[in-house]
């Protein structure tokens, strides 16, 4: 069972995102291909709509013919790329599939089953995606179908020659556009160190570890920024326009200020949690990694904290960081890791309650914090020698499941 990664790093895929500069003649070719785009995903959601009405399937087939009749009936349709259109119709199908999956995760009962919304005018922010023969690379231009060349700002190179990019529109106004390549992804090896780790995710400590030094706290950067947070909370409050009227420039304002501000915690946990994982998984081989779902701390008295904590971002960013340099990643089922004891192997009779930090063996008589217990359990479990976070190589994997 592989963890909840990105699709593209599923595949052995991975993205590199640049910034562009765009002229205002290539903006209004950028926007006027959008228009395009999202008309060809309205009518989408529209033939959905009514082939779901009478029983009938409507997929992505069906669809491209319906698009070659549109191009050549609509004019102003035909003037764009084919390329981006046809992919417009590939996202929605691949939206339906992923909100008819959701939704039977759900057992709902909604007519409408896995049905993508439209998307207005002027709400919908602009996403334009180009497979390989729609864009190409030139004296560091990056030129799209349909006569468009667009400046990039080449902070890095492209380890390899793209196959996919997608040009979109900054919402909140930081540099306009940007770009995301689609490259193979490539393994960047490290020296090798013997040694091996286990961890275990929490809400006071984010990631508990069987080394000491490679605990992380909970940095608590949503909390920090509460006072901001509601600032801006109350701004949009009292210019809230009345319902049926235009938002006046002053709430624009405010609900731009407070995107930037979530925006902001929102990367200060990703760079948290990128440093951490570099500097785990630089210092060890192995890595057995409690495969934690923090979905239901949604429900408890703990959802603030626990959101502010993103765990499954962290460990989302563990796992790739991890395959990105060639390490043995093993996921370890979180079922009973805090009563079974990680020396002897013994399992309490009663589940401990959460006021309970410390746990201390009947059996053998080891006592230490809960949390440090249960990330030796995930070590054990996962195939890996106890003393492997203290040195020793670890051995063959036994009930671990790789990453």
């Amino acid at each position: 069972m592989t963890t909840p990664a990105r699709a593209n790093q599923e595949a052995g895929y991975a993205r590199y995102t640049y910034r562009l500069r765009v002229s205002s003649t290539a903006e209004h070719g950028l926007l006027a291909e959008w228009g395009r785009c999202r008309w060809v995903w309205n009518q989408c959601v529209a033939e959905s709509r009514a082939a779901h009405k009478v029983g009938e399937k409507c997929g992505p087939a069906r669809l491209d013919k319906m698009l070659t009749g549109w191009r050549s009936l609509q004019r102003w349709l035909r003037s764009g790329a084919s390329v981006t259109q046809q992919q417009t119709i590939r996202d929605f199908a691949k939206s339906r599939t992923k909100a008819q999956k959701d939704i039977r995760a759900r057992l709902s009962v909604r007519r409408r089953t896995g049905m993508p919304k439209f998307k207005k005018k002027g709400e919908a922010d602009p996403t334009l995606n180009y497979t390989r023969r729609g864009f190409r690379l030139k004296d560091g231009y990056l030129h799209l179908a349909g006569g468009l060349a667009l400046t990039v700002v080449w902070s890095r190179d492209l380890p390899a020659d793209p196959t996919s990019v997608r040009v979109y529109q900054d919402p909140l106004g930081h540099w306009h556009w940007h770009c995301s390549f689609v490259v193979p992804a490539q393994a960047e090896t490290l020296p090798e160190t013997g040694r091996a780790i286990g961890i275990d995710w929490g809400v006071k400590e984010i990631g508990t570890s069987t080394s000491d030094e490679h605990d992380l706290p909970h940095p608590q950067h949503g909390r920090k920024a509460q006072a901001k947070l509601a600032r801006y909370d109350r701004m949009m409050a009292r210019r809230k326009p009345p319902k049926g009227q235009k938002a006046s420039k002053g709430y624009r304002e405010a609900k731009r200020l407070r995107a930037r501000a979530h925006r902001k915690v929102a990367r200060q946990r990703q760079d948290t949690a990128r440093k951490w994982a570099k500097r785990v998984v630089t210092d060890h081989d192995a890595i057995a990694v409690e495969d934690f779902r923090p979905k239901f701390l949604a429900k408890s008295t703990m959802a603030r904290k626990a959101a502010d904590a993103a765990i499954g971002a962290t460990k989302r960013a563990l796992v790739e960081m991890g395959r990105k340099h060639g390490r043995d990643v093993r996921l370890v089922h979180p079922a009973y890791t805090t009563m079974d004891c990680g020396g002897c192997g013994a399992r309490a009779k009663h589940r401990l309650p959460l006021s309970e930090r410390i746990y201390t063996c009947t059996a053998c008589s080891v006592s230490r914090p809960r949390d440090k217990n249960s990330a030796h359990v995930v070590l054990v479990r996962a195939g890996l020698a106890p003393g492997g976070a203290k040195g020793v190589r670890p051995g063959r994997p036994q009930g671990g499941q790789a990453a």
